[in-house]
């Protein structure tokens, strides 16, 4: 692997031939991103099919989702300095086909259920470095000289857009296939295989965007992370990226799935396409929200999560499914909201040489909302699961309260590249430029 990096990112790496006549480079790159999330919910759809197909307990299909988190992790924290040190190219392409790979151990879990395991692990190992690299490359090569200048800052919002099209796609796949499909604890994995591999191979005639000690092509001067802005502008927000979404597709169906007799699977299903899916529908409302303000759509995605948790309430106390739904779409559309700001943000932040790590560390905190589902299982004894989802929308109002209060004198908008003010910096998001 080690020569492989050093052949991709090295001074011998292709020339800067790419222009803004050549603008498909991001596109495919980015349906690597698609197949990361594909392969992050597709086993949640299986969970039924697993409790009763191979008779796992409660605690081991809990202790196989939490694997997931646990590869991601180092996953994320590896694969950001991997990338901007060898190379976005090698790190991603690497991680994707670890990423293929786990789908083929998840397979072999149908008949040995011990190779569930090591299935979930390399599942969020490949998933981690392919965010941190991945999201960075993305971005990259959406904009000059790969691409066209975009004053609107699609270019750091693609990578998250083409994430949510995998999450919604291959949740509900996965459980279609295991209502209806022979063998469904094998067949549901492989529509990620063909998107995996046709991913890698769309992938690999992308360009590399790093030259070795000098960083991303054609970007400005690099420079130190505003670590104090950060701190301001992400902290209160990240967990909520991906908290809102797994209480939205994890918590309240497992709450209202009593009368759907014979459907749970399917609905399980039709809950993680919704969610990521309102994520994508609320994308022209982030771009209007973004040109107002910097802060807007952060303040904005806490709002609406709060808003979703509180419609949970009492959906949650009538366990009926459509209410439920309904409250799962508004997590999806604060989800969409967050995700949006939280990359347009770390774009305007990091310095071209350490985009990938600066977006691995968002992506890490962003996952620690996952931990959510299951707080709201330990806190469910003492506490009532209502009562929970209402304290999450009081603590998300908090946060979003926070959110404003610690940026209310930032003025500008990082998708555009207008000057902040507030002692932060002056940043260009689409070119990359961070000047102190």
């Amino acid at each position: 692997m080690t020569s492989t990096f050093s052949r991709s990112a090295g001074p011998a790496a292709e020339p800067l031939t790419e222009s803004p006549t050549a603008p498909r480079a991001g596109l495919r790159a980015a349906w690597m991103m698609t197949a990361s999330g594909w392969s992050a919910n597709q086993f949640s759809s299986l969970l039924g099919s697993y409790r009763s197909g191979l008779g796992l307990a409660e605690s081991t299909v809990t202790g196989l989702v939490a694997l997931y988190v646990v590869g991601l992790i180092p996953g994320l924290l590896a694969g950001g300095p991997l990338a901007d040190r060898y190379g976005r190219r090698p790190v991603a392409l690497t991680a994707l086909v670890l990423n293929l790979l786990s789908s083929v151990l998840l397979m072999a879990g149908a008949t040995a259920s011990g190779w569930l395991f090591p299935g979930r692990f390399v599942t969020g190992v490949g998933a981690g470095a392919l965010l941190a690299a991945g999201s960075a490359w993305v971005k990259e090569l959406s904009s000059p000289p790969y691409a066209a200048p975009d004053a609107h800052g699609s270019a750091a919002r693609r990578s998250g857009l083409f994430v949510s099209a995998g999450f919604a796609s291959g949740g509900l796949v996965a459980s279609l296939i295991a209502q209806w499909a022979p063998y469904p604890r094998v067949c549901a994995y492989v529509p990620h295989l063909l998107l995996a591999a046709a991913a890698w191979l769309a992938a690999r005639k992308a360009p590399e965007t790093v030259v070795r000690g000098r960083g991303p092509r054609g970007h400005g001067a690099h420079g130190a992370v505003d670590w104090f802005r950060f701190r301001r502008a992400i902290l209160p927000l990240a967990p909520w990226i991906f908290a809102a979404p797994t209480l939205g597709f994890i918590t309240l169906p497992g709450l209202v799935d009593g009368g759907l007799d014979g459907w749970r699977t399917v609905y399980a299903g039709i809950a993680t396409a919704v969610v990521p899916g309102a994520g994508m529908l609320v994308q022209p409302l982030a771009r209007r929200l973004a040109a107002r303000h910097r802060i807007t759509t952060g303040a904005a995605g806490l709002a609406v999560i709060a808003l979703g948790l509180a419609l949970a309430v009492p959906a949650a106390s009538a366990a009926q499914p459509a209410p439920a739904l309904a409250a799962a779409a508004v997590l999806g559309a604060g989800y969409g909201l967050s995700l949006t700001y939280g990359l347009t943000e770390v774009t305007a932040l990091a310095p071209a040489d350490r985009l990938a790590r600066l977006t691995a560390l968002l992506w890490t905190l962003a996952y620690l909302g996952m931990f959510a589902p299951y707080a709201v299982t330990l806190l469910s004894g003492p506490f009532s699961v209502p009562s929970l989802l209402g304290a999450g929308a009081v603590l998300a109002a908090l946060c979003c309260a926070l959110l404003a209060a610690l940026n209310r004198r930032e003025g500008g908008n990082p998708a555009t590249g207008r000057p902040v003010r507030g002692g932060g910096l002056v940043s260009t998001a689409d070119s990359g430029t961070i000047r102190g």
